[in-house]
């Protein structure tokens, strides 16, 4: 009876080809990118990291053929979520079976909503959030002084009905990278992901 008390052997994880100095068999890239797509950014669960455009390399270490190397380019150097999206990142290649990862914090360049793929856009606004690339018009936001970026362009489009007649509420929405509108066609509020 003893032997159904025995613990269950853990499931392998899905390897690639031996290193090239011959070591054990480590996760192909393909498979550590898509168990890294599933790890979701901790302000906006329904985008990826990978899909948001911060995770910006994952490699094994020339020197080191069994230490996988993840680079990260925060959303801004500030982001409260940043030490969580790295735990998160640890998790999910530690969970294939990577006994060491070091992830390495790159500020530049600069992260960009330019790197945020087209189906992080359409999960944003499925998720109620309007995505970025619509630029406010400096009637719907006045930056003077703080952003020339953000004065012209198109206005902000409601994630809900699809009207551009909204209004910003605040320069900050649920968090520091989004601000705060409301729309005055079907009075919903939301949150829109500031181009930077």
């Amino acid at each position: 009876m003893t032997d159904a008390l025995q613990p269950l052997a853990p499931r392998a994880p899905a390897m690639g080809a031996a290193d090239p100095a011959g070591n054990e068999a480590r996760p192909s890239l393909g498979a550590l990118w898509q168990a890294l797509d599933a790890v979701p950014d901790p302000e906006v669960p329904a985008v990826s990291v990978v899909e948001l455009g911060i995770l910006r390399g994952v490699e094994w270490d020339a020197i080191d053929p069994l230490l996988l190397v993840v680079t990260v380019t925060p959303t801004y150097s500030g982001c409260p979520a940043t030490e969580l999206i790295m735990t998160s990142i640890r998790e999910a290649v530690v969970a294939l079976g990577v006994a060491r990862v070091r992830i390495e914090t790159r500020l530049a360049p600069a992260w960009t909503t330019d790197w945020m793929t087209t189906e992080a856009r359409r999960k944003l606004r499925d998720f109620g959030i309007a995505p970025p690339g619509a630029v406010p018009t400096p009637s719907a936001v006045d930056v003077a002084g703080i952003s020339p970026l953000r004065r012209a362009g198109a206005a902000v489009a409601c994630p809900r009905c699809g009207s551009k007649q909204t209004q910003l509420v605040s320069q900050f929405g649920s968090t520091a990278c989004k601000a705060h509108f409301r729309c005055l066609a079907c009075l919903e509020p939301f949150d829109y992901f500031k181009p930077h």
